[in-house]
Order: structure tokens, then sequence, then C-alpha cells
């Protein structure tokens, strides 16, 4: 008998993937989290029976939601996960010895602890002396942190469900709050082809907009999440992501398989669908 992953994308698009084999399924608190194995993407992660991460391109999401805005700021010392309890964001953190503190917030204790031992490969560096874990809502934690950051990363799942309080206006303007002055929020912003993550993109954008400056969206491309064409915001009080030091960021020597800084200046440079859908009002 076959065993096949079907996630829907839309009531008329579905998208799927054989699988070998189920190597975890269980309900949390808060959502039904499973982990399988196939042959094409290697081991993959779901929530709520929605695609997570791939072992075999999960690196794009990871590396371009870390390494903008580190290239952007390499002063970065103190920074703030929300979500990313598959550990992928702060692997990528882990490789910038500048960094001093990583605080990582995740709803989901079990997301953690079945991530650990079934997905070493973004798991790998939740160990590392810098990092602190809190499993708590992200939406409270901002609430009442006195802690000041210079980067805060929105790893989150999709704006329904344990993700949802992470879209609101009052997320972003707590975490304007505790970013310092010269602070970076950056956030996972959907998918902008089809209708309903158009929308949850839109919103997400204009309430942005009220708290920072400078708010632009930056895109990658994803084969396994719902189209393939995957955006993200990037919002700053003082730093522009299209001013970088190219030469700077090349001389960590850090080596990426889809991030670089090219690639940084490109993902700026959005199809005019995208942008007339960030210019239309909710």
């Amino acid at each position: 008998m076959e065993l096949w992953y079907t996630e829907e994308h839309t009531p008329t698009v579905r998208f799927s993937i054989k699988v070998k084999k189920q190597l975890f399924g269980g309900k949390s608190p808060f959502q039904q989290v499973d982990v399988f194995d196939s042959e094409e993407f290697g081991r993959f992660f779901t929530l709520d029976g929605l695609m997570m991460l791939t072992e075999k391109d999960e690196f794009i999401y990871h590396e371009m939601i870390v390494h903008v805005p580190m290239a952007t700021n390499p002063d970065v010392r103190r920074v703030l996960v929300i979500g990313g309890g598959d550990g992928g964001t702060v692997r990528e953190l882990s490789r910038y010895k500048t960094i001093e503190k990583v605080d990582m917030v995740d709803i989901d204790e079990m997301v953690v602890k079945v991530c650990r031992e079934l997905l070493p490969f973004t798991s790998n560096k939740l160990d590392d002396p810098r990092v602190t874990l809190y499993f708590e809502d992200g939406l409270k934690f901002v609430r009442t942190v006195e802690e000041k950051y210079d980067l805060i990363i929105v790893d989150s799942t999709d704006p329904f469900g344990p993700g949802e309080g992470l879209f609101t206006k009052e997320f972003y303007g707590n975490c304007c709050k505790i970013l310092n002055d010269d602070g970076i929020l950056v956030n996972q912003h959907e998918n902008p082809y089809y209708d309903s993550y158009r929308a949850s993109m839109r919103r997400a954008h204009r309430r942005i907009e009220d708290f920072f400056p400078i708010c632009r969206v930056y895109q990658a491309h994803i084969p396994t999440y719902p189209s393939g064409h995957w955006l993200f915001g990037f919002a700053s009080k003082k730093f522009d992501p299209l001013e970088i030091d190219a030469e700077a960021w090349n001389a960590l020597g850090l080596e990426t398989n889809y991030y670089n800084t090219d690639i940084h200046r490109g993902a700026f440079m959005l199809p005019n669908y995208v942008k007339r859908e960030l210019e239309l009002e909710n």
C-alpha cells in the first residue's frame, strides 16, 4: 500500500509527496505534530497537516530569514527568535561568533523535543550555550520581557491556530518596543500567489508599516511551500537592507547553499504583481 502526504494549498490545488514511513505522529496541547520520511525530500515535518520543512529544501528558508538581516547589520549581538522550534533559524544564527545571546520562544515544547530527536540537521545547535529556550506564547513574551534586542526573527506558522497572535498589530508594536534604536524585525510573510495567503501577507505588511520607518519585502523560492514563491518582511528603525557591505559579509567565509550577497539585493526586486498587492489596502 502506498502512503502519500497531501496538503491542500487551496480548495482546488493539492501538493503531494510519497511517504516511505511515518516517523512520529502526536497531538500536543496546541497542534498535531508529524514527521515523515520520503524518497525525494528526505525527512519532513508538518504541523496540523501543513508543511513546515523538508530535509532537502529547508536551507533556503532558514538562510534567507537569518542572513539577510545579519548581512544588513553585522553588529547584531542579541537576538530573539519567536517560533522556530525545529531549530533551523538558531542553527544559522549560531554561525556568527559575534552574537552573544539568542532567546528562542516557542509555544509548543513537543515540537522542540521531536525535532531534537528526528531532525538533527536543523536542531543540532539548540544546545549552543548562547541559546536560551522559553516554552511560552510569543505574544505574551514580547508584551512582558524587559530585554532589548538588536534583531527579532519571527519564524512562525501560518496566521491561524497557535501562530495567529504573531500577526497582530499588538505583537508588532511590542516587537518595536523591545528592539534597540537600530533594531531589525524579520518575519515570514506568507506567499503572494493564492488568495488567502495573499490577504494575510497584505495585512501583516500594513500592520508592520505602522511602527517602522523602513519596511521592505523580499522573496525566496521554496519548492515545498504553497506556490513555491515565499515572502519575508524586513522592518527596521535604521537600516535599509539594500545598503549592505557585501565585502564584509563575504569576508566571514560562511558557506551557504542559497544565500549570497547578490541574492540579498535581488531578493528585494519584486515582481509587479507582488508590488501591486503590497500597495493595496485591505
